[in-house]
């Protein structure tokens, strides 16, 4: 891929999508090769001052895209009719040479965006989430009817700059967005808990705190690097008659486990349902 040709223009430039934008400028892009319009004047400003000084800030979603190979869009599901009809004329100005169109919104199906869009436009829906920030995300991905496998392996590039990323069918995006989407909520209030654990024992609450997001931070990138089987690692760690052991069975009789898959179906019945509000 030649890098150095590609422009990316995003519609919304909020926390996302300056997470985006900086990933790529730091491992892949210049910051002139990124383009922003956002209607908040202190949302562009702060892209800018993150993604680098030669960003290219416009006054409309038409300016923003003029030139641009591939646009994302980075707004809220319910402001997405306003947000794609500039880009929808743009493209049928610009006939032939279209560029890669690819939402972050939650809810919005592939269908939709495609209806919204010039017959042929190339879409791909993404499903990121809040550590793209600091480059440890985990994104799911999936294409639309026009679509490439080049054009999911450019994005797959791109993504791969702030994190994981898996391709999947869309129907499944729900469920990424109640695993991956909301889980940093769910390993806060994990970290929150384990915390407070600590504190009951006698620690003071800002060592307990560290210690217990880095336990998690590092049994992550254990089971990430080792690729075992999470169980597998459990029992690594499991001595018989041990502290570990009274500590799982006391997660156990909480019902831990049964409260995350809770979690994680809860989420992804929401996603449905908003996207059907905003179908």
């Amino acid at each position: 891929m030649n890098w150095q040709s590609q422009k990316i223009a995003f519609i919304g430039t909020g926390q996302m999508a300056t997470a985006l934008a900086a990933g790529f400028v730091r491992e892949l892009l210049l910051s002139e090769q990124i383009s922003g319009y956002d209607p908040l004047e202190e949302s562009r400003v702060a892209f800018a001052a993150k993604v680098g000084e030669g960003v290219r800030l416009s006054d409309s979603a038409t300016e923003a895209v003029n030139g641009a190979n591939v646009v994302i869009l980075a707004v809220k599901p319910q402001v997405m009719h306003d947000a794609i009809k500039p880009l929808a004329e743009s493209i049928m100005v610009r006939g032939g040479s279209t560029p890669l169109v690819v939402s972050i919104a939650a809810g919005i199906s592939l269908a939709r965006l495609e209806q919204s869009l010039p017959h042929g436009t190339r879409v791909i829906r993404v499903m990121p989430n809040t550590p793209c920030l600091i480059g440890r995300g985990a994104s799911g991905l999936a294409t639309g009817s026009a679509a490439t496998s080049e054009d999911a392996g450019l994005i797959c590039e791109l993504l791969a700059t702030v994190g994981l990323v898996e391709v999947v069918p869309e129907p499944l995006l729900d469920a990424v967005t109640g695993l991956s989407g909301s889980g940093p909520a769910y390993v806060f209030q994990i970290i929150e808990a384990l915390s407070d654990g600590g504190v009951k024992m006698g620690l003071p609450r800002a060592t307990a705190t560290r210690l217990a997001a880095q336990t998690l931070a590092g049994a992550a990138e254990m089971l990430l690097s080792t690729g075992q089987h999470p169980g597998v690692l459990k029992d690594s760690v499991t001595s018989p008659g041990g502290t570990t052991i009274a500590g799982l069975h006391a997660m156990e009789q909480g019902g831990v486990r049964a409260a995350l898959i809770d979690a994680v179906e809860a989420a992804t019945l929401r996603s449905r349902e908003l996207g059907q509000c905003v179908a």
